[in-house]
């Protein structure tokens, strides 16, 4: 049999043929849709590291902003500093004190807890409600994670309710923070 003879010669079913068709045709319909489809998740990729990137070079504007203020670069230790546990939680109860009356606000009640499970850790926990405006809790939160010493938010809750609109739009702050002491020196 010669290679003209194969070409001119009718196939022995319709229906193989259908099929090594629709086989062909599926084929090429995915080797169009593969490479596209991963087109498009290295663009959706993209725009992810672009608002990532955009986030910290907002981080990095507001760091050299607070140095032409003159609040200077972030320094100072990372750990809370004191000769004893209950030192360095009266540290970090009198920076929440600070942090909130810079922004308006003010702490009503407050408990320091150095003596709970994570006290062997060397960690100081600060339970504190407040009250403040809602354009300052942001602020607040950001100065107290931003800051030094390195301080977590372990519990937020925010009151902004039917008793927000009795007390002028103030939202009502339940928060939970700690940090790390280093020990004695």
């Amino acid at each position: 049999m010669s290679i003209g003879s194969l070409f001119t010669a009718t196939p022995s079913s319709p229906r193989i043929a259908a099929a090594v068709y629709a086989g062909l045709l599926l084929m090429l319909g995915a080797a169009t849709v593969l490479p596209v489809r991963s087109l498009l998740d290295q663009r959706t990729e993209l725009e992810a590291l672009t608002d990532t990137l955009r986030l910290l070079d907002a981080h990095s504007m507001a760091a050299v902003a607070r140095e032409d203020r003159g609040g200077g670069a972030v320094s100072g230790s990372a750990f809370l500093e004191g000769p004893t546990v209950t030192v360095a939680g009266a540290a970090l109860l009198q920076r929440l004190n600070e942090v909130v009356g810079r922004h308006g606000g003010s702490v009503s009640s407050a408990q320091l807890d150095v003596q709970g499970p994570r006290a062997r850790d060397r960690q100081a926990r600060v339970g504190a409600s407040f009250e403040v405006d809602q354009t300052a809790l942001q602020p607040i939160l950001y100065e107290l994670e931003a800051g030094m010493p390195c301080l977590f938010i372990d519990e937020l809750v925010v009151d902004g309710g039917a008793s927000a609109a009795m007390s002028n739009g103030r939202l009502r702050i339940t928060i939970m923070v700690s940090g790390q002491w280093q020990g004695p020196q």
